[in-house]
């Protein structure tokens, strides 16, 4: 096992899309209403979710592409294992850094707020290109806000705020530039206090 692999969380460390307070409920549900903005109108029929944590995320889009073959990956972990026998998908564990899956193998490829916690970003990043053949989807926390908001409910003040595990931090601008390295950016949209970005290979 890697390093990175040892050190990186799984799965939610606080879980929001289980929360009941309304506040964070109707920030989830501007979150899944601009990532629903960002996905393909034209149905993929493999769909790739990288950093699956619990399999919100692959729900909501086997409800929306009822007839792709979605597949999850996620690191080594016995207790999200267990949450993926109720998806329609096929589930494996893996590194970002290292997608066990050859080039240009899925119509879709989403990584939602993963690229945070990766030690190596750029490789991650490489990686999700590699095996996209048409649209990606990208997100993750959008900094500063996240952090302030953080120690504004009490989190993490020793951290200033940082979620632990949270090794990477961009603002909206910084994060698009950084996916355009590799991907071309088609839609960039900021729900509270995210940053989602939809791209394209090539």
């Amino acid at each position: 096992m890697s390093t990175q692999v040892a050190d990186t969380p799984t799965g939610n460390i606080y879980d929001k899309y289980a929360s009941r307070n309304p506040i964070e409920r109707r920030l989830m549900h501007g979150f899944f209403r601009a990532l629903d903005s960002t996905l393909p109108r034209v149905a993929p029929e493999r769909i790739l979710e990288v950093g699956a944590g619990e399999g919100e995320i692959a729900r909501a889009l086997a409800a929306r592409y009822p007839e792709a073959r979605i597949t999850i990956l996620d690191l080594p972990d016995p207790e999200l294992a267990g949450e993926w026998r109720s998806l329609d998908a096929t589930a494996t564990h893996g590194d970002a850094t290292h997608l066990p899956f050859p080039d240009q193998a899925f119509d879709l490829v989403l990584a939602i707020e993963v690229l945070e916690h990766v030690e190596d970003p750029d490789a991650a990043l490489h990686e999700i290109a590699r095996v996209a053949r048409g649209a990606v989807v990208v997100s993750v926390p959008r900094e500063p806000i996240w952090r302030v908001a953080n120690m504004a409910r009490g989190k993490y003040w020793r951290s200033l705020g940082n979620t632990p595990g949270h090794v990477n931090h961009w603002g909206t601008r910084g994060f698009s530039a950084f996916v355009g390295r590799e991907l071309r950016v088609e839609r960039t949209v900021r729900p509270f206090p995210w940053t989602v970005v939809g791209a394209h290979r090539g």
